[in-house]
């Protein structure tokens, strides 16, 4: 029986390779691959295609849902689906899967574990020093000891807490869901809270990570409110959602000293203005949304959509469906 699929890639316009050639290279053999092209006309590309790969849920269209008849999966490369019109492609009924956080949560931990020792050493001041010809300065801060609170207990907090845990760090854990005796043992958690519990426990922590979807009530889930509810001393990590984080109370905060610095992957209104304020604080560590774009985040998302397309093509429910 022949079950070569028809499958349409969705490509970003500056994020190529090695996106596309994963891609390429994990299902272009077994099956029909063809790359969307905007110059071409959109029906007679979606003709008789069976799944739709869609670089990170922001490349698809109402029109092209309009034009999937027949399209047994739109799977989205790429964990969140924020920016994904998910109603929508309900509507059309069109099943929608993602690439879970277990294909990026490794690069996320790591970056988030890059922030906290770059905001203890001072990176900004050891930059100074260095080009100024100054030894000894700034005085640092060590991990060992210090408390982190991850809010979220999905894939990239665990791997935050394994790391965390290797430098000596005390770690807690927030998640809607219940945390097992189990999972505390297995990561060595201090302690586990409820969302409900964050304005009372908030202050007790020297870092704070945040590894968490975006939805309405995660939406500013830190505010003005709970940054003046942090110690002053304390930092705040984000490596999942800008929209977490009300920035501009964020920025005032870090500004007036009320935070001893962030160290932020995400920013509202990506790509940030280099010229914005919030990007010249001196207590603040920023990358260009890059946690979660690693070569092997490439390759393992690719897996995962491959082994989405052969379960469609045999007949099977996908894998991580969330419509």
């Amino acid at each position: 029986m022949n079950n070569r699929l028809k499958v349409i890639y969705l490509p970003h316009p500056v994020l190529k390779d090695p996106w596309e050639r994963d891609i390429v290279q994990a299902i272009g053999e077994e099956h029909d691959l063809f790359f969307y092209d905007s110059q071409l006309p959109l029906s007679r590309q979606f003709e008789a295609v069976k799944v739709v790969i869609d670089f990170g849920g922001v490349m698809g269209t109402k029109q092209m849902a309009d034009a999937a008849n027949g399209v047994r999966l739109w799977q989205i490369l790429g964990n969140g689906f924020d920016s994904f019109d998910l109603d929508y492609w309900k509507l059309k009924k069109i099943p929608v899967a993602n690439c879970p956080g277990q294909f990026s949560a490794v690069p996320l931990a790591e970056c988030a574990m890059m922030f906290m020792l770059m905001l203890t050493r001072g990176w900004h001041h050891t930059q100074r020093s260095l080009s100024s010809g100054i030894l000894y300065r700034p005085l640092g801060m060590e991990l060992e000891g210090r408390r982190l609170l991850v809010i979220g207990f999905g894939a990239s907090a665990r791997e935050l807490v394994v790391r965390a845990r290797a430098f000596g760090m005390r770690v807690a854990a927030m998640d809607v869901r219940s945390i097992s005796a189990e999972e505390q043992l297995e990561f060595g958690l201090d302690g586990v809270f409820q969302p409900g519990e964050l304005d009372n426990v908030i202050g007790d922590f020297d870092f704070v990570s945040l590894h968490l979807p975006l939805n309405e009530e995660t939406h500013s889930i830190i505010d003005a409110h709970r940054l003046r509810l942090m110690k002053p001393t304390a930092y705040l990590i984000n490596v999942a959602r800008a929209g977490l984080v009300d920035e501009e109370a964020l920025s005032a905060a870090l500004a007036e000293g009320r935070l001893a610095g962030a160290g932020l992957d995400v920013l509202a209104n990506e790509p940030k203005d280099p010229n914005h304020p919030i990007l010249k604080l001196s207590n603040l560590v920023a990358t260009p949304h890059i946690s979660g774009t690693t070569s092997g985040t490439s390759r393992r998302r690719a897996a995962c959509a491959k082994e989405n397309v052969e379960r469609i093509a045999v007949g099977l429910e996908p894998l991580y469906r969330i419509a």
